[in-house]
């Protein structure tokens, strides 16, 4: 079911969620041809610092980790759909980047990614990733009090299904949003894929992180040795779009809205 936050505790959360949002803006920006994945996590650890946050990042642990993280950020290019490890990788003209951050501050924790294409734009990933966006933004639209879980994952996967039916777009399920709270990672489980009017009680004072994620081509995915990094089967490109909102009576509240 996952904790239900206080309308307090939501109040609590929110200056986690706008350091996230803005951390993500000055990465945006950052994120240029020439610079690394290396860079750019060094560049988000700084901000970290001078924030007094705390990464959640930075050596997480879980089970699938051959390593524990080595990072900050999740840095995921072209074909690396999500967990994309920090490297000595240099951005070239033409990348499609996808950003993953989460951080604690004053105890709380808010999570959100964006995928942007560095220099020049290119009109398959310009479609790909404005269709995951728009399906982020369905999937908040339905975490509505009164709704179910699977109304948001209808939400997500109608969206992704229409506009990649003639591209053949992937919505893999396996992995998806959670509930964000005092740590990264609690329940509920938030699939990309559902059946709306099925699942969990929607119910104010939830809060969870909806993250859709789309690849170019088919369903399956690759994962590193590593534990980490997930790619597209067929090496197409992905999109990764995510946000931390909180359930209240009158309706979702995004926690990292950005700025821009």
């Amino acid at each position: 079911m996952g904790q239900l936050k206080t309308p307090a505790e939501i109040t609590a959360m929110r200056p986690a969620g706008k350091f996230i949002a803005s951390v993500l803006v000055s990465l945006r920006d950052y994120a240029k041809v020439g610079v690394s994945l290396r860079d750019l996590d060094a560049h988000a650890h700084a901000l970290i610092n001078a924030a007094g946050a705390h990464s959640v990042y930075l050596g997480y642990h879980p089970s699938f980790g051959a390593i524990p993280y080595p990072g900050v950020l999740c840095t995921s290019v072209n074909d690396a759909a999500l967990h994309g490890l920090p490297s000595d990788y240099v951005l070239v003209d033409g990348d499609v980047l996808s950003v993953d951050f989460a951080a604690q501050v004053q105890g709380w924790v808010a999570d959100s990614a964006i995928t942007f294409q560095i220099g020049t734009p290119t009109a398959a990933a310009t479609k790909l990733i404005e269709t995951t966006e728009r399906a982020l933004a369905a999937g908040i639209a339905a975490a509505m009090p009164g709704n179910r879980m699977g109304d948001i994952s209808a939400a997500i996967g109608a969206v992704g299904r229409a506009a990649g039916r003639a591209a053949g777009y992937g919505i893999n399920a396996d992995f998806g949003g959670h509930g964000v709270g005092r740590t990264m990672h609690e329940d509920p489980h938030v699939p990309n894929l559902g059946r709306a009017g099925t699942g969990q009680k929607l119910k104010p004072g939830l809060v969870i992180a909806i993250e859709p994620w789309f690849m170019a081509g088919g369903d399956e995915y690759v994962i590193d040795p590593d534990g980490w990094t997930i790619h597209t089967a067929d090496g197409s490109i992905a999109a990764h779009a995510e946000h931390t909102i909180a359930i209240t009576k009158d309706g979702p509240v995004i926690l990292t809205a950005r700025e821009d």
